[in-house]
């Protein structure tokens, strides 16, 4: 009700001042908004400076709570392309994008690759309000779930991150037809560093005799262990909005690390990290970072981080923990 309020606020202002605030660069670069880090990312390395990017979710803020404000989605409305999730932690665009008619292009991550559903895991917390008939599991692989809704976290597997990629700059080559080659070329190059990186997933993982991890956090990871075939398990399903799991997920968590001998409990970026630190002490294990790259750190974005590099350290830091076993 608190994002319809606003929404409506929003739409109410433009109804009014639209028309006068949309202007054209004065340098004639394409302008483009995105609303998520890897869109952002992907986006900027395609366009290289032939367009202007900006990140409409302020480093460091949750996702899954954002609240736009009137002069975001006038943003949003006169920008040559719009780029967004399609999944429900931003569902204020759909109304937006109803009711502002933006004068650009607007593109959806999770309409760029083929898309999973979210998935329940064993042990997980029940999100309230869904129910689970245990009868639908019926996955080829061993995640033991049962499905809910679209999965949107879709970049989490790089080789979804390289075909948006591909895909973000032939959107700008027809928007921009004159610097065509330049936006599919950037975008080439860019991609193939994430190709890169996806043969060191598979490499380092095909190396592992067992690849169970634990997530004592939320698991928007469902892409990522889908492409490298990973046993887990996890105290919430991607989208949660619980951050207290039931004394059961957490007897549960704790010893599926005791009895797999597990040494690392993951938790994601902007996490407190409560729940995987009561698991790791219970089971005497330890604590790592798994970066989602969903958004990034104020730092982070100022220090230049791209998916590659949080991607890489990602690696890094897998390459640690798993070989510890």
């Amino acid at each position: 009700m608190k994002k319809l309020l606003i929404c409506m606020l929003a739409l109410a202002l433009l109804a009014g001042c639209a028309p006068a605030s949309v202007q054209e660069p004065e340098d004639g670069k394409l302008h483009i908004v995105a609303t998520v880090f890897p869109a952002y990312d992907f986006a900027r390395a395609a366009a290289g400076d032939l367009a202007d990017v900006e990140l409409l979710l302020p480093p460091g803020t949750e996702s899954h709570s954002y609240e736009p404000t009137p002069a975001d989605i006038l943003k949003v409305q006169s920008c040559d392309l719009f780029l967004y999730l399609g999944g429900d932690s931003d569902q204020w665009v759909e109304t937006i994008l109803e009711a502002a008619e933006p004068t650009g292009r607007t593109l959806a991550l999770i309409d760029c690759v083929e898309t999973l559903e979210e998935e329940h895991v064993e042990g997980m917390q029940e999100e309230v309000g869904h129910h689970h008939d245990e009868d639908e599991d019926d996955h080829d692989h061993d995640h033991l779930g049962t499905v809910t809704e679209i999965d949107e976290h879709v970049w989490t597997a790089p080789a979804n991150a390289a075909a948006i990629t591909r895909q973000f700059g032939e959107v700008l080559a027809e928007l921009d037809s004159a610097n065509g080659e330049r936006y599919r070329a950037n975008a080439e190059k860019y991609a193939e560093k994430i190709d890169t990186l996806d043969g060191e997933f598979h490499a380092f993982f095909d190396s592992l005799p067992d690849r169970t991890i634990v997530f004592g956090d939320r698991f928007p990871l469902r892409y990522f262990a889908e492409e490298f075939d990973l046993r887990y398990y996890a105290a919430f399903p991607g989208c949660s909005t619980q951050t207290e799991p039931s004394a059961a997920t957490i007897a549960f968590l704790t010893d599926k690390v005791r009895e797999e001998g597990i040494s690392t409990v993951w938790y994601i970026e902007f996490s407190n990290h409560l729940v995987a630190d009561a698991i790791a002490e219970a089971a005497g294990a330890g604590t790592a970072m798994f970066h989602t790259c969903h958004n990034v750190s104020p730092n982070e974005l100022a220090g230049g981080e791209t998916y590659v590099t949080l991607m890489r350290g990602n690696l890094e830091r897998l390459r640690a923990h798993l070989n510890e076993r």
